[in-house]
């Protein structure tokens, strides 16, 4: 099964940028959807960002107009570039892979995400 590993988070200000990665251990350009997910304390772990095989991309209200998903088949790779970061943005962020935008179940192992925490 093909694995991830997220990193590119930290602490950063309100009003800063971040930009995340997820690098796959296998071929990516088959799975159709890949997402960016996040989970903040005490909440359930949301989507906020996927991007098509076509690279059509879809995003949550929240982070619409801030955030840019991105992916790099060739580098088995997918980027979430966070601009005008908020303190509720303040989350674990994950990524995985889904076969259709309308199929929740995902297709890869859960990676150990990367933190990212928003804060003056």
């Amino acid at each position: 099964q093909v694995q991830v590993v997220e990193s590119g988070g930290g602490l950063v200000q309100p009003g800063g940028s971040l930009r995340l990665s997820c690098t796959a251990s296998g071929n990516i350009f088959s799975i159709y959807v890949m997402d960016w997910y996040r989970q903040a304390p005490g909440k359930q772990r949301e989507s906020v960002a996927y991007i098509t095989n076509g690279g059509n991309t879809n995003y949550e209200d929240s982070v619409q107009g801030r955030f840019t998903i991105s992916r790099d088949n060739a580098k088995n790779t997918v980027y979430l570039q966070m601009n005008s970061l908020k303190p509720e943005d303040t989350a674990v962020y994950y990524c995985n892979g889904r076969r259709s935008p309308y199929i929740i179940e995902t297709m890869l192992g859960w990676g150990q995400g990367t933190q990212v925490t928003v804060s003056s």
